[in-house]
This record gives C-alpha cells, sequence and structure tokens, in this order.
C-alpha cells in the first residue's frame, strides 16, 4: 500500500485538481479509489483464493492531468463512467483478449511514453527553483534503485519531506486529521471529451495496467480467469465513478510484491497479502481527507519531483517496447511525438491523436493485418 500511494497517489491529486475539485471533491476521490481497490482485493482474493491485487491506473491518472484540462468535473465523472462502462464490457463478454489483439503492444507503449513524458521533463523543471530538494531526492533515487529498488520511491519521498522541513518548504498548519466524506458528482457527457479522454483511458489502462497485471499472476503460476477479474473492476469503477473512482484495474508492480516467496513461502497463503493490503487500502481512503491535506503541505516543486521519478521506470520501459520492433518502430515513433506534443483537434486531445497518426503509419508500413 505505501509503494503504491507513495508513487502515485500525487498523480492522482493533480488530476483531480487540473478537473477543478475542490479539496472535499479531492478526498472523496481517494476515498473512492481506496474503498474500491480495498473491496475488489480482498473479495477477489478471498473468491479466487490468489492475490489478487487491485489498483487505480497510474498511467490512466497521468493521462488525466493533461486531458481533463478545460473539462468540467461533471464531464470528468462522465468520462470515468464510459471507461468503466468499456472495462465491464470487456470482462462480461469477454472481449478483452480480443480488443488487446487488435492494438500492437509498441503503439499502446508509445502512447504511455508519450502521456508520461511531461513527468520526466518536470523533475528537472522544478530543479531549477529549489535545486537542493530536487537534486537530493534524484540522488537518493538513483542510489535506491540501485541498492533497494523496490523501495526507492519511499525512501526519495522521505529524502524529500526532511529537505523541505530543513529548509521551512512544508506547511505543518494546512495538515488536519479527519475523515473523507464522500461528495457524488453528477454526470455530464461530451461526445469530444469521451473519445478524447475516455477512449485513450481505457486503451492505456487496459494496455498498461491489466494486461501486465494478468501476465505477472500467469508468470507466478496463477491461472485465475481473467475475464471475470476486469468485468469485476469495471462494475466497481461504475460505482464508484460519481465519487471521484476514476478507474480501476489489475495491479503489477504491487501484485509482483504479493506474489513472492517475501509474502509466503506457501503459494497458496499467498492471497493474504492482498488481502492485508486491500484493509490497508480502505483504511487510507477512510482517511482520504487527512492525505489530501498532507499533500496540500508539500511545496510544488517536491510533488513534481516524486511524481516524475516515479515514472522514469515506466517511461524508459515503454519506450524500450515501443521501438524494439524494427517493423513497428516508425509507427511507434510517430505515436510517441503526437502524444508528447499536446496536439488537439476538434477538442479532442493528443493521446487518441496519436494513437489514430501511429495505427495510419502501421497500417501503410507495418506488416500486420488487421
Amino acid at each position: 500500500m505505501l509503494v503504491g500511494y507513495s508513487s502515485s497517489a500525487i498523480i492522482v491529486f493533480q488530476a483531480a485538481t487540473v478537473a477543478g475539485a475542490n479539496a472535499e471533491e479531492i478526498s472523496s476521490w481517494l476515498w473512492a479509489l481506496g474503498v474500491g481497490m480495498g473491496s475488489t482485493c480482498i473479495g477477489l482474493s478471498l473468491y479466487y483464493r490468489t492475490p489478487v491485487m487491485t489498483a487505480w491506473s497510474t498511467p490512466g491518472a497521468a493521462l488525466l492531468v493533461t486531458g481533463l484540462s478545460g473539462v468540467s468535473l461533471n464531464e470528468a465523472v462522465g468520462t470515468f463512467l464510459f471507461c468503466s462502462l468499456l472495462t465491464t464490457l470487456c470482462g462480461v463478454m469477454g472481449w478483452f483478449d480480443q480488443i488487446v489483439r487488435h492494438i500492437p503492444k509498441t503503439l499502446a507503449c508509445a502512447m504511455l511514453a508519450g502521456i508520461l513524458l511531461r513527468f520526466g521533463l518536470e523533475v528537472f523543471i522544478a530543479a531549477e527553483k529549489q535545486l537542493l530538494l530536487v537534486g537530493g531526492m534524484f540522488t537518493t533515487y538513483v542510489f535506491c534503485k540501485r541498492k533497494l529498488p523496490r523501495f526507492a520511491i519511499p525512501f526519495t519521498l522521505v529524502t524529500g519531506l526532511v529537505l523541505a522541513i530543513s529548509q521551512g518548504l512544508l506547511e505543518f498548519d494546512s495538515i488536519q486529521w479527519e475523515l473523507a466524506k464522500p461528495v457524488a458528482i453528477v454526470p455530464e457527457f461530451s461526445l469530444s471529451t469521451l473519445i478524447g479522454v475516455g477512449l485513450p483511458l481505457f486503451v492505456v489502462t487496459m494496455a498498461s495496467q491489466n494486461i501486465p497485471g494478468i501476465a505477472v499472476l500467469r508468470a507466478n503460476g496463477y491461472t485465475t480467469p481473467s475475464s471475470p477479474l476486469i468485468g469485476w473492476t469495471g462494475v466497481t469503477g461504475m460505482v464508484l465513478a460519481p465519487f471521484g473512482g476514476f478507474t480501476f484495474n489489475l495491479s503489477a508492480i504491487t501484485a509482483a510484491i504479493c506474489m513472492g516467496k517475501d509474502a509466503d513461502p506457501d503459494p497458496n497463503r499467498r492471497y493474504l497479502a492482498t488481502i492485508w493490503a486491500g484493509l490497508f487500502y480502505i483504511l487510507a481512503g477512510v482517511f482520504g481527507a487527512t492525505v489530501v491535506s498532507l499533500f496540500a503541505a508539500f511545496p510544488s516543486e517536491l510533488v513534481m519531483a516524486i511524481a516524475g521519478l516515479a515514472l522514469l521506470g515506466t517511461i524508459g520501459n515503454s519506450l524500450a517496447d515501443a521501438l524494439k520492433e524494427e517493423t513497428e518502430r516508425d509507427a511507434a515513433l510517430v505515436t510517441f511525438i503526437v502524444t508528447a506534443s499536446g496536439l488537439s483537434l476538434a477538442g479532442i486531445g493528443s493521446a487518441f491523436w496519436g494513437g489514430v497518426a501511429g495505427l495510419i503509419v502501421h497500417r501503410i508500413l507495418g506488416t500486420r493485418t488487421f
């Protein structure tokens, strides 16, 4: 739970802020996400007796930071419902494997890298204003990646907090200990937003979260059926979308933590780790208001640095996967550049146009048959 929250909760906070959410609504987002992740972790793990770990979509949250600019909170909720509906249909109808086969992995990785690029750039932009703070965090991150890669982000966050406190940058007065209250938002639907934000959110979540999540399960010897897992995360999203639950999906990184020998030498007992993680997720969700006030106390440079450093590995892996196939490299490069450009046409964001441009180039130059 600590790895999940320390590596990407700040990105969720940024996404909610861009959508125009106030402090109470942001705490509602964290309440919905914590309760949704916790309930699906516990319920699915108990039912299948396997370590099923769910999470919010970190790449999805990053997409929302760029895609929700100028979009009302009501339209954002409509987008969340749309994405969760597509996810539910994929699970219920068994479309998951079929859809994935029609989206080249290289293009999905290129789209993800383009979405996340700005977060990596902001690490060094933040260093212009707070060189000591960001430099110290970057140094900690590099050394921990060598010695303790699993805990690199938590230790980097701790370093950032210590440096911020020593420089008087942390605003303790804004930290409040209180419970989160769910705030329901009436959804509104805009075709341009559904296509420009909702569809890329669905594609990125499927390609970068659910596929690796299934791969981690299979790699550890668990044969849990994938369609019901996808379907239940979609249903959970439809229920909690009005409260800020923008998407739920299978986890890969935190799931790997719960599926290793450190969790339990007996593979048949490792599902207990995901149940405990689910309980901690619910606890974090219930105290979402406290989490919001804590993040509000952080200097903006610390927020940008921890978000960018947390995503460096994902950016690098996405670029490597996007460009490794020589016959698909041109299409992937076009997808990456268009997505990273911030292009907006007809009110539709760059992630969608990056995918369209990449598919066109792939069709002309590639060898696959669609």
